[in-house]
């Protein structure tokens, strides 16, 4: 009897030991589940949050917390978490964040650029900063062509009126538009193609499924303002930097690597 009496007390107590309890760095527990205070940090992180670190957006995300930790119980509970879906999810977000967590490795790394470089770049995309304008511009847009034939014509065309007579020639429907179009968003080689053409000659965007050919209007200078200019240089010079450590980066272990691909499935010439 008095050996029944210690095990079921080593029992009792063995399950009280695993009870989690809302203290401490736990700051709350759901259905057994801790979340801690370094979950709540990492959340108010995250947050686009007016309010800053104050007990009601403590509070609140505390709450988001708990309302995700519960989503994610049912849908475990469902069999979710099982499926091949979530498992092919899962790896592809798994894969991204190392990704992420790797390019910004290398770019917290990187030299920042000097001022001289910085103006250097300025000068070098006018479009984006001294140069920069808003473009009001005519447009057709409209179904790729098949036919070779006619796109050899739609690339010879002067005007967008002779555009459109291609386009009606050949059966293809058309829709005539206007829009704004800043030139900060053109990559330089597509920009210094377009600005140098002459006035009214139209230029041609092939999509996957549809172009549009534009003839610019007018042209409004808009700079960018000196004050904002340096900031949004050297943002694009990182951006250039992290690009360009990619495909290096890419390159290096491509050359590295042993890839062996399906019959059918690699590139051509595989």
């Amino acid at each position: 009897m008095r050996q029944s009496i210690i095990v079921t007390a080593l029992v009792a107590l063995a399950v009280t030991s695993c009870q989690k309890k809302a203290s401490g760095q736990t700051l709350a527990v759901v259905n057994g589940e801790e979340i801690t205070a370094s979950e709540l940090n990492s959340e108010l992180a995250s947050e686009q949050n007016p309010a800053g670190d104050t007990k009601q957006a403590r509070n609140a995300a505390l709450e988001n917390l708990i309302n995700r930790k519960l989503l994610v119980q049912q849908a475990k509970s469902e069999g979710i978490d099982k499926s091949p879906d979530y498992l092919t999810q899962l790896r592809r977000g798994t894969d991204d964040l190392l990704i992420n967590m790797l390019i910004s490795r290398r770019a917290n790394t990187a030299q920042v650029p000097s001022t001289g470089q910085i103006n250097q770049f300025e000068a070098s995309h006018p479009q984006a900063f001294a140069g920069r304008e808003v473009w009001n511009l005519s447009q057709l847009v409209y179904p790729l062509p098949k036919d070779p034939a006619v796109n050899a014509k739609l690339k010879g065309a002067k005007t967008l009126d002779e555009v459109a007579q291609i386009l009606t020639a050949a059966g293809i429907q058309f829709q005539r538009v206007n829009r704004k179009l800043d030139t900060a968003v053109f990559p330089d080689a597509i920009y210094q193609q377009v600005a140098k053409l002459p006035p009214a000659e139209p230029f041609i965007a092939n999509g996957p499924d549809k172009a549009i050919a534009s003839v610019i209007q007018d042209r409004t200078p808009t700079p960018t303002p000196p004050d904002q200019a340096q900031t949004i240089a050297l943002n694009m010079i990182k951006r250039d930097k992290t690009n360009q450590l990619i495909q290096d980066r890419v390159k290096a272990l491509r050359s590295a690597a042993k890839i062996e691909y399906q019959p059918g499935f690699g590139p051509a010439g595989k």
